[in-house]
């Protein structure tokens, strides 16, 4: 990963909450077409990443967050997950210890970004490393820290239901997004009635089973235009009857196209 700092040292620093209450980096990983996955891991300061271009995916057990560019994800100390990156990724992260992230959300969640975040991360990410931040550092942290308490939560959060049997169910249809059978196919083939399965993904994960699995086919697609694949080749692999219907749910739920969504801002 190139950081603007050696990677052990970095590494070495966050997993201590003694020494700076922000660590902060840049990312700028070129390897084209290439997945990198990190396996169930912890940190003990809380975590922010940042994507410029490119595309990240976080798992808890409870479920799966995307992070598509111009957003930033949060993950609180000692927080258990996996972190999958698909291709080509630019971005920056910040670990900040326990006292510094007071007031941050609970849980793992997707947060907008502005051009002030981006600035006060940046300027971060110059400094060399020292046992305690400076006071004009400190005023630095406090105003990135209350930027992103204000930033608003994203709906990229796909919830995992609790009861095993549904639980079958959401990994089968992550693992075949592309997959067509009916609410009632998929449970006679957990063991367990519709209504159950009706009831239970409503209660466990806030939404319907279409909605759910709309959400993961959403999910599914953002790894694969993060990765530079065409539009059409996704929407025929999901299944979709045209790439304008394709289009149409993508805008409909992020309020853009896809090409649009993906697109490069200059200076972002």
């Amino acid at each position: 990963m190139g950081t603007t700092h050696d990677h052990a040292e970095v590494f070495q620093r966050i997993e201590s909450v003694d020494g700076p209450e922000l660590i902060a980096f840049v990312v700028d990983r070129k390897d084209p077409k290439t997945t990198h996955e990190y396996d169930w891991h912890r940190h003990l300061r809380g975590q922010l990443f940042y994507v410029e271009s490119g595309l990240l995916t976080l798992q808890t057990r409870s479920g799966a967050w995307t992070l598509p560019p111009r957003r930033v994800s949060w993950m609180p100390p000692g927080e258990l997950h996996t972190v999958r990156i698909n291709g080509p990724i630019r971005g920056w992260g910040v670990y900040v210890a326990p006292q510094a992230a007071e007031g941050m959300p609970t849980g793992v969640c997707i947060l907008g970004s502005n051009d002030l975040l981006r600035a006060l991360v940046y300027r971060a990410s110059t400094w060399a490393f020292e046992d305690a931040l400076r006071p004009e550092q400190e005023r630095v942290l406090a105003v990135l820290m209350d930027e992103m308490r204000r930033a608003p939560v994203e709906p990229l959060h796909l919830r995992m239901p609790i009861d095993r049997r549904l639980r079958r169910i959401a990994h089968a249809v992550l693992e075949q997004p592309q997959d067509a059978r009916s609410l009632e196919d998929w449970a006679g083939w957990a063991g367990v009635s519709p209504r159950t399965v009706t009831r239970l993904f409503r209660s466990q994960t806030g939404s319907s089973f279409a909605q759910w699995r709309q959400q993961a086919r959403l999910s599914h697609a953002m790894q694969r235009l993060a990765e530079g694949d065409a539009v059409a080749n996704i929407a025929d692999a999901l299944g979709y009857a045209s790439v304008s219907a394709f289009v149409a749910m993508f805008r409909r739920s992020y309020g853009q196209p896809p090409a649009r969504y993906f697109a490069s801002l200059p200076g972002q």
